[in-house]
C-alpha cells in the first residue's frame, strides 16, 4: 500500500526544490540569451558559491542565509574581469570558441576546488538546514521552504530589474539585436559584462542554498550544469517565467519519479525530459524572451 503521506511530502519538497532549481538556472538562461553563451563552467560557479557560504559559516560565523548578499557581489567581481580576459575577445567568432573556452573553465575549476578542498563531502551546517516544518500530513525540510522564498523573490527581483531598469532596456535591446543597439548607442560590452556578473552572482546564490540543501563535492557541478540545462530548455531562453515554471515542473517531476522508481532516478528523469524538450518543443515551455 503506498505511502500516501511520504509522496505528499515528497511532492511538496519538488515543488520547493524546483523555485531553487529556477535560480540556479537563471543565469544560465540569461548569459544564452543576451550573450549566446553556452556557459559549461555554471555548474562550478555553482558550487564555488556553495564553498564561499561554507568557509563563511565556519571562518566569519555569517548565517548562510544573511551572507547571501556578500556571496553574490564577491562571486559577481570575480566573474567581471573573467568575463573580460576570456569571453569579451571571443565576441562574433561563434558560439563553439566561447563554448570550448568555458569548459576548458570548468575542468580548471573542478581541479583548482580539488586542490584546495580535497575530495571530502561537505554540506553547510545550519540548524534550520536539519529542522522540519509540519502542515498536517505534509513535512519538509526547514531550508527547503526558506531556498524557495528566497529563490522566488531573487527570481522576481531580476525580472524587476529586466523589465524595469535602463539597464533592463540595454539588455533586451542587445538580445534582440546586438548590432542595432550597438549603432542606438547602447555599450554591449558593458551590458554582456554585467550580464555574465549577474548569472554567476545567481549561480553562487544558488549554490549557497542548494549546498545548506544537500550535500558538495568538487565534482558536483556536473549534475547541477544539468539540471540547469533542462531547466532552461523546458523554460524558453531567457524567459524568467518561463524559467521558475519549468524549475517547479523539473523538481515535482523528480519527485514523482523518486516516489515510483525510487531516489536514484531523479537525475535520470531530468536528463530525460531535456532530451524530450529539446525534440518536441525546443523553444521551451513558453518560448523565448529578453526582448
Amino acid at each position: 500500500m503506498p505511502n500516501w503521506d511520504g509522496a505528499a511530502s515528497s511532492l511538496a519538497a519538488g515543488f520547493l526544490l524546483g523555485g531553487m532549481f529556477a535560480l540556479t538556472a537563471l543565469g544560465l538562461s540569461i548569459a544564452l540569451g543576451v550573450m549566446r553563451l553556452v556557459n559549461l563552467a555554471h555548474g562550478e560557479l555553482l558550487v564555488g558559491g556553495a564553498y564561499l557560504g561554507y568557509f563563511l559559516l565556519q571562518q566569519a560565523g555569517i548565517d548562510p542565509i544573511l551572507g547571501l548578499p556578500l556571496v553574490a557581489l564577491i562571486v559577481a567581481l570575480i566573474a567581471l574581469p573573467f568575463q573580460a580576459l576570456l569571453i569579451a575577445p571571443l565576441a562574433g567568432k561563434g558560439l563553439d570558441a566561447p563554448m570550448i573556452t568555458m569548459f576548458g573553465v570548468s575542468v580548471i575549476l573542478q581541479n583548482l576546488y580539488l586542490l584546495a578542498f580535497h575530495a571530502d563531502t561537505r554540506a553547510i551546517d545550519t540548524p534550520y538546514a536539519s529542522r522540519a516544518v509540519s502542515l498536517g500530513p505534509i513535512t519538509v525540510a526547514e531550508i527547503y521552504l526558506i531556498g524557495f522564498a528566497v529563490s522566488v523573490l531573487l527570481v522576481l527581483l531580476v525580472h524587476w530589474l529586466i523589465s524595469r531598469t535602463a539597464f533592463g532596456r540595454d539588455l533586451r535591446a542587445s538580445a534582440s539585436d546586438a548590432e542595432a543597439a550597438a549603432a542606438m548607442g547602447v555599450d554591449v560590452k558593458r551590458v554582456h559584462a554585467l550580464t555574465f556578473a549577474l548569472g554567476a552572482a545567481c549561480a553562487a546564490v544558488g549554490g549557497v542554498l542548494l549546498g545548506t540543501a544537500f550535500s558538495f563535492t568538487p565534482s558536483s557541478g556536473s549534475s547541477y550544469l544539468l539540471i540547469s540545462f533542462a531547466v532552461v530548455v523546458l523554460g524558453g531562453v531567457g524567459n524568467i517565467f518561463g524559467t521558475l515554471l519549468a524549475g517547479i515542473s523539473l523538481g515535482l517531476l523528480q519527485s514523482l519519479g523518486a516516489v515510483f522508481l525510487g531516489d536514484g532516478y531523479r537525475d535520470l528523469i531530468g536528463l530525460l525530459l531535456f532530451l524530450l524538450a529539446l525534440a518536441l518543443r525546443p523553444q521551451g515551455i513558453i518560448g523565448r524572451a529578453v526582448r
